[in-house]
C-alpha cells in the first residue's frame, strides 16, 4: 500500500474526494478542511494499493493538483487493516507488477542529475577499479562495480524513451557521458601518480591477468550479460527492489572497462584501451536496449491487464 498526502484548494477538494472514491483500491480517506497553510487549502489523506496508484496520480494531475496544491506519496511498510487488505484485493493486478510512472520518472530524474556527488562516486569507483585491473584483483573490481552510480542515468534514458521526455533523456545522457569522461580523465592522472610512486607499472598492465583480462576482451557474452542485467535492473527499479539493483551493479563491467581504458591510455597501450572501450560501449548499449524493451513490455502488459474484465471471486 501507498499513503497519499494531498493539499487541495478548497474549490477542488470535492473533485479530489470523488476521484479517490471512484478509484478501486483506495482506503482510509481523511479530509481535514482548512488544515493546510502553505499552500492554503484542505488536507486530504488516503491509502491506495500500489497497482491502483498510477491511475489515481494521473487523475490528480489532470485536476491540476500538482500545480495548485501538493501531491506526496510514501510507502507503507506495515498496515494492519482489513479495509486495506480488501482494497489491495479489489485493485486489478499485483502490486509487484505495477509500474508507478510518476515515481519512476522522479527517481530517474534524481539519479540522472549531474551533481558533485554523482561525479565523486563514479570517479572513486573508476579509481578503485583501476587498482583492481592493475593488481588483477577481482574483489576490487566487484567493489568498484557496487560503488558505481551509472545505472541511474541509463535508467533515465530508458524511461525518457518510453515516456517521450526529451529533457530527461538529455539530462541522463549528459550525466552519463560527462561522468565517464571526468572519471576516466581523473583516473589517467591517478595512474600517473601511482606510477610515480612505484605502485603501478606497465609490466603489471601487460601481464596476462587471468582474473581481469575479460575487461578488455569483449565477446558475445558481454552483450548477453548486459541485456540480462538491463532487464533485471529495470525490474528492480519498477518494483522498488533495491537489493536486486545492487546485484545488477556488480554483474556488468562498465566501470572496470572505463578504468582499464584509462590506465591503458596512460601507458599508451591502445590495444587494451580500445578493447576496454568496446566492452564499455557494448554494456551501455545492451543495458539501454534491454531496459527500454522491459519498460515497453511492462507498459503494454499492464495496460492489457487493466482493460481485461475483472475476475470474480467468492469469499
Amino acid at each position: 500500500m501507498l499513503h497519499l498526502r494531498l493539499i487541495t484548494p478548497s474549490g477542488t477538494t470535492d473533485d479530489v474526494v470523488r476521484l479517490i472514491g471512484a478509484t478501486v483500491g483506495t482506503a482510509h480517506l481523511v479530509v481535514l478542511p482548512g488544515a493546510a497553510r502553505d499552500p492554503a487549502g484542505d488536507l486530504v489523506l488516503c491509502d491506495v494499493a500500489r497497482e491502483a496508484a498510477d491511475d489515481l496520480l494521473a487523475g490528480l494531475r489532470d485536476l491540476g493538483l500538482d500545480r495548485t496544491g501538493s501531491i506526496a506519496v510514501e510507502g507503507i511498510d506495515l498496515s494492519l487493516s482489513e479495509r486495506a487488505d480488501q482494497a489491495e484485493e479489489d485493485a486489478p493486478g499485483e502490486g509487484a507488477d505495477a509500474v508507478l510512472w510518476e515515481q519512476l520518472s522522479e527517481a530517474t530524474h534524481e539519479e540522472s542529475t549531474l551533481s558533485v556527488t554523482y561525479l565523486a562516486f563514479i570517479t572513486l569507483a573508476t579509481m578503485i577499479a583501476a587498482c583492481g585491473v592493475v593488481l588483477d584483483n577481482a574483489i576490487l573490481i566487484v567493489g568498484a562495480m557496487a560503488v558505481g552510480p551509472e545505472f541511474g542515468p541509463l535508467a533515465g534514458v530508458c524511461t525518457a524513451l518510453i515516456q517521450r521526455a526529451p529533457r530527461l533523456a538529455m539530462r541522463s545522457l549528459i550525466a552519463l557521458l560527462a561522468g565517464f569522461a571526468v572519471a576516466m580523465a581523473v583516473t589517467v592522472g591517478f595512474t600517473y601518480l601511482m606510477d610515480a610512486l612505484g605502485q603501478f607499472t606497465r609490466v603489471q598492465l601487460e601481464a596476462e591477468r587471468p582474473n581481469t583480462n575479460f575487461i578488455y576482451r569483449p565477446d558475445a557474452f558481454s552483450f548477453v550479460v548486459a541485456l540480462l542485467a538491463g532487464v533485471a535492473g529495470t525490474l528492480s527499479l519498477t518494483s522498488s527492489k533495491s537489493g536486486a539493483l545492487v546485484g545488477v551493479a556488480i554483474s556488468v563491467t562498465t566501470i572496470p572497462a572505463a578504468a582499464n581504458a584509462a590506465v591503458a591510455f596512460a601507458y599508451d597501450e591502445y590495444r587494451q584501451a580500445w578493447g576496454s572501450t568496446e566492452q564499455l560501449l557494448l554494456n551501455l548499449a545492451g543495458i539501454t536496449l534491454a531496459g527500454t524493451l522491459t519498460l515497453l513490455a511492462q507498459k503494454h502488459l499492464w495496460r492489457r491487464h487493466r482493460t481485461s474484465p475483472p475476475s470474480t471471486t467468492t469469499r
